[in-house]
């Protein structure tokens, strides 16, 4: 729960949801007309900060400089479109209480809202404004801020696939063959009775069987490397750029003459 003592601290604070994700910013408190005492939020979410939805603060708890509430971060984006710079209406309180599940006979009053004033109890802020209508003579100055979040999108995939390629491979291997030479030796003591031995003339023929290497080719398979996907975070710088509004004062006398 938030305290109207706490109503300054939390403008602008982190708002983060049940699982601890960051839902958006405060862009302004609701009091209850009747109590007097905070009964919503209003987080700016969207791009930039552009939609601004109503919480709830009971339940919620501020601490170190941020807002816990106690439902996810898709309910809260989910939640019914009711614009956010108005008075809420009984019609429109009793549809948020519904939808985030609290009972509107016991918690429903009218509800006004104050941006960034308000921390003193005695004002009376179902008539409070964005700039404190009536509450003091001093006009309180806003602006906007961007907030610029990143978020993890998928840009592609990439498939890994192997091919056969099918290439030339010339190698050369060294072979053998056997080829026929005469080979002559005179009669000598030695040998004379092996030639002399036999029919003195006669035909004859003799057989010998040549032989020769001849390449042949046997193919393996072997593996040769490994390969794998892997991905490397690059870290790149992106500016964002959109129109942020402020506000200035100028002022005025009576009579035309500054002073």
């Amino acid at each position: 729960m938030i305290t109207t003592e706490q109503v300054q601290q939390a403008i602008g604070s982190t708002v983060r949801g049940t699982d601890g994700d960051k839902i958006g910013k405060v862009g302004q408190v609701y009091f209850d007309d009747v109590s007097g005492q905070p009964a919503w939020v209003t987080v700016q979410t969207g791009l930039f900060g552009t939609k601004e939805t109503f919480v709830p603060v009971d339940g919620a708890d501020l601490r170190d400089g941020e807002i816990t509430v106690p439902y996810s971060k898709e309910k809260v984006k989910d939640a019914p479109n009711v614009d956010a710079d108005q008075h809420l209406s009984e019609a429109e309180e009793a549809e948020l209480y519904r939808y985030y599940g609290v009972d509107y006979t016991t918690a429903g009053t009218d509800t006004g809202y104050v941006a960034d004033t308000g921390t003193d109890t005695g004002v009376d802020y179902s008539k409070t404004a964005r700039h404190g209508d009536d509450v003091d003579d001093a006009m309180t100055l806003s602006e906007e801020r961007l907030d610029v979040d990143k978020e993890r999108v998928e840009t592609g995939r990439v498939r890994l696939r192997k091919h056969v390629v099918t290439e030339n491979v010339t190698q050369t291997v060294p072979v053998t063959r056997e080829e026929v030479r005469l080979e002559r030796e005179p009669i000598t003591e030695a040998n004379r009775d092996r030639a002399v031995d036999g029919p003195e003339i006669t035909e004859n023929e003799h057989e010998i069987v040549l032989h020769e290497e001849r390449p042949v080719v046997h193919k393996e398979t072997v593996p040769t490397e490994r390969v794998r996907l892997g991905t490397e975070t690059v870290t790149t710088e992106e500016t964002v750029s959109d129109q942020v509004r402020h506000e200035e004062i100028d002022t005025e006398r009576d009579g035309g003459t500054l002073r």
